[in-house]
């Protein structure tokens, strides 16, 4: 079974103003295409091949074309999942339980969150992870995520934000942490909070 590009589940335009329908439509149907297509090559007539990807994240993250193309490939259908036009807002329950006990409140989080993202040199990735039951936040290089051995706070991530250029530049040029405040506008806390109690 190859791996297939997911649909986003709403228009490209949908997030506006805060993510531009131009740079998400780049981003999906270029850069998350390209990941999918160059992962499915690398697999290819091999033993991995109807591996889950958290399965080859977890075991070949040593193999650079999986390590770049399937963490490419999962980051980006982990990063779609978790906007929506209807985000934003703040999150309830178990989740909002979770954030208050690791961080002292949603605006803790943020906090923390931001700066991971914020401070992130180069191209990569901020997280929120549940390790061991407890909420965690950091960061990776490139298409690093925490399920590949040795990165990050080792946790399992449940949400993600993309610090590429790619992600934001058409819109925010160089102002990094204007997207990075603009997130926060769409987080889909329900589809976190689901991730959460899978996770834990």
């Amino acid at each position: 079974m190859a791996f297939e590009l997911p649909e986003l589940g709403y228009a490209y335009d949908a997030l506006e103003p805060h993510m531009d329908a131009r740079t998400m439509e780049i981003h999906h149907s270029k850069h998350h295409a390209g990941y999918t297509a160059k992962l499915n090559d690398a697999i290819a007539g091999t033993d991995m091949e109807g591996k889950s990807i958290e399965e080859l994240l977890a075991n070949h993250s040593d193999h650079a074309a999986i390590r770049n193309n399937g963490g490419g490939y999962y980051n980006h259908c982990l990063f779609w999942e978790v906007m929506s036009p209807t985000g934003g807002g703040a999150p309830t329950g178990e989740l909002a339980a979770a954030i208050d006990s690791a961080f002292g409140s949603l605006e803790g989080l943020k906090e923390k969150f931001n700066a991971a993202a914020a401070t992130r040199f180069g191209s990569g990735w901020a997280w929120l992870c549940v390790n061991d039951g407890k909420l965690e936040v950091c960061s990776s290089a490139n298409q690093d995520n925490t399920l590949m051995t040795g990165v990050g706070c080792g946790g399992h991530p449940i949400m993600g934000l993309d610090v590429w250029e790619h992600a934001y530049y058409l819109n925010y040029q160089n102002r990094r942490p204007d997207y990075i405040n603009a997130f926060w506008n769409v987080v889909n806390w329900e589809a976190v909070a689901a991730k959460y109690a899978a996770a834990k």
